[in-house]
């Protein structure tokens, strides 16, 4: 679907709109949710490219980050042993 970003003129507001290819032809432009303004203005979208190689990075690095978070949890749970163990004895 054609969904595009706009920033008010008016106001600065940021927003996304629906525009239908049928209706991107006409003069008629959207209005700023906000504000009501039809000063708006269309801004550059950042897009996502997806692939093989962007995949398996993001794999690894989501790897890398769950064993910090394991051997975080690891050392957490074996400090709090060690505390129960010293309490008790």
């Amino acid at each position: 679907m054609p969904i595009f970003e706009f920033e008010c003129r008016a106001c600065g507001h940021p927003f996304e709109q629906l525009v239908l290819p049928w209706l991107a032809s006409t003069t008629e432009k959207p209005e700023c949710p906000s504000c009501h303004s039809a000063n708006v203005e269309k801004v550059l979208s950042i897009c996502a490219i997806s692939s093989e190689g962007t995949r398996q990075t993001s794999l690894q690095k989501a790897r890398k980050a769950m064993r910090s978070v394991t051997k975080e949890k690891e050392t957490e749970d074996y400090k709090q042993m060690i505390e129960h163990a010293n309490e008790h004895h």
